[in-house]
């Protein structure tokens, strides 16, 4: 597989492909087109790496952090956080390793 190999887009919605998984580690791609999320409130640590586009992920409380192609970030367990903002073109290609 190569991780830039996408679907014809746009997307209706987000598409996640778990890529490997293995006792409390799961790697996963998601591919956005302009989708937000709702709150997550996770139990895992995850590491995000946005590969490709632009996004905003912002937490409870108002602290947002702007990412591009490139960026990563460590959200710690219980860290209440959304996707306010994924751009469509390019669209965001993301691997995040969840454990």
């Amino acid at each position: 597989m190569n991780i830039y190999d996408l679907p014809e887009l746009p997307l209706p919605e987000e598409l996640t492909t778990i890529l490997a998984e293995s006792g409390n580690v799961r790697i996963e791609r998601i591919i956005s087109t302009g989708q937000v999320s709702g709150w997550y409130d996770q139990s895992d640590t995850e590491f995000v790496v946005l590969l490709s586009g632009n996004a905003v992920i912002e937490y409870e409380g108002g602290k947002a952090v702007a990412m591009s192609g490139g960026d990563t970030l460590l959200i710690k367990p219980r860290e209440r956080h959304r996707v306010s903002f994924t751009s469509s073109e390019p669209p965001c290609v993301w691997l995040c390793v969840f454990y």
